[in-house]
């Protein structure tokens, strides 16, 4: 397994392998990360908070998060800078440390990404509901490369994007098989009462 140190930036989101995130910085810290990103071209973390804030004090966090390239970024007129990141692969945390200006430095394990397979026709109407959800939504979300046929890829694009509590997006993250987080999405879809559109 491949080992690296990055820095982690603990949000109250979670990131998924193939997925876009728009963000705003502000804050020193996470300007001079974003910094030393595009300059590197290192990615950083992302990783769902257990406890405490987005800004101030370092934050603790879920011991497995994704690994955040930056695809776009630009400086805003408020002096914000504005970045869109695409998720990479999925880490596990094996340590970490916290430096003087509250960034969280993390000593990481990458974990595999999972094998392409198709989506079954039992779950055809999840991929067409997906379809349709990012159509509406627009760019970042329906920008190519997009993979309707895949299980991975559409499964966690549902993940997500669909209205879900935090922690079941972290169960749905940390699942290894696309095919039994499909299954779970259908379950939470049902749920929810979001009804997914008919398969022709």
């Amino acid at each position: 397994m491949t080992r690296l140190e990055i820095s982690l930036f603990p949000l109250r989101t979670v990131l998924f392998p193939g997925g876009s995130m728009p963000l705003r910085i502000f804050e020193p810290r996470y300007l001079e990360m974003v910094s030393e990103s595009l300059k590197t071209g290192i990615p950083f973390g992302i990783c769902l908070i257990r406890e405490g804030r987005e800004t101030g004090q370092a934050a603790t966090f879920q011991s497995i998060g994704t690994l955040a390239n930056i695809s776009y970024w630009q400086k805003l007129p408020n002096g914000m800078l504005g970045i869109t990141v695409r998720g990479g692969q999925r880490f596990k945390i094996l340590s970490s440390y916290t430096l003087d200006n509250q960034l969280t430095r993390a000593t990481i394990e990458l974990l595999p990404a999972e094998e392409r397979c198709p989506v079954p026709a039992h779950h055809g109407q999840a991929a067409k509901f997906l379809y349709h959800m990012l159509e509406q939504l627009g760019l970042p979300y329906n920008k190519p490369p997009t993979d309707y046929e895949n299980a991975s890829w559409v499964s966690c694009r549902l993940a997500e994007l669909l209205p879900l509590p935090l922690d079941e997006k972290q169960r749905l993250l940390q699942l290894t098989d696309p095919l039994h987080r499909l299954d779970l999405l259908r379950d939470l879809l049902k749920r929810l009462e979001i009804h997914q559109p008919e398969a022709k």
